[in-house]
């Protein structure tokens, strides 16, 4: 598997993933949802919603890309988050809505993403407006590593609330052979 395919395997298991916590989450009362569960993020929907500001963050800074990708059009349209914390939805379908737009956005993205794509340099601001510079593949790395890390929260907030979200293995989009 090379680094795109990589990519794709990583865009296709956080739309996958996504969805099952949606699911998961969609069973639940609006409280529980809300509760106070002492996470980074507070509640359920507060952890959602981190992942949504922060992918949302990242990708209209990938869109500065020299690549200028046109998938990327749509989220540099959205409103800048203004705080990691920042609760965009209080409500779980009009979330789910933004989720899905963005995961959409993210797969096609990385469908058309190229190896030399991968090789550059982008300088961007942090949210505290620290300047930085990082090798691009670098950046998606981090990006997809992210998310799964705040879903990996997510599940756990879901499971104590007494929702199995199920299976949350990789392993079943990584292909079986080399191709």
């Amino acid at each position: 598997m090379n680094r795109i395919q990589h990519l794709q395997v990583m865009a296709d298991y956080n739309r996958w993933m996504n969805d099952k916590v949606y699911q998961a989450a969609a069973g639940l009362p609006c409280e529980e949802l809300h509760a106070d569960r002492k996470a980074f993020f507070g509640s359920i929907i507060g952890t959602l919603n981190h992942l949504v500001v922060a992918d949302t963050i990242w990708l209209k800074r990938f869109a500065r890309h020299s690549a200028g990708h046109p998938s990327l059009e749509p989220v540099k349209h959205l409103e800048d988050p203004q705080a990691l914390n920042q609760l965009l939805f209080t409500e779980l379908d009009a979330l789910l809505a933004r989720r899905q737009m963005l995961d959409q956005v993210i797969v096609e993205w990385t469908a058309a993403l190229t190896e030399a794509d991968l090789d550059t340099v982008m300088a961007y601001s942090n949210t505290t407006g620290i300047k930085a510079e990082r090798n691009f593949y670098g950046l998606l790395v981090h990006f997809f590593n992210h998310q799964t890390h705040h879903r990996g929260q997510a599940t756990t907030l879901l499971s104590q609330a007494g929702v199995d979200v199920g299976s949350t293995d990789l392993l079943a989009l990584v292909p079986n052979s080399m191709a």
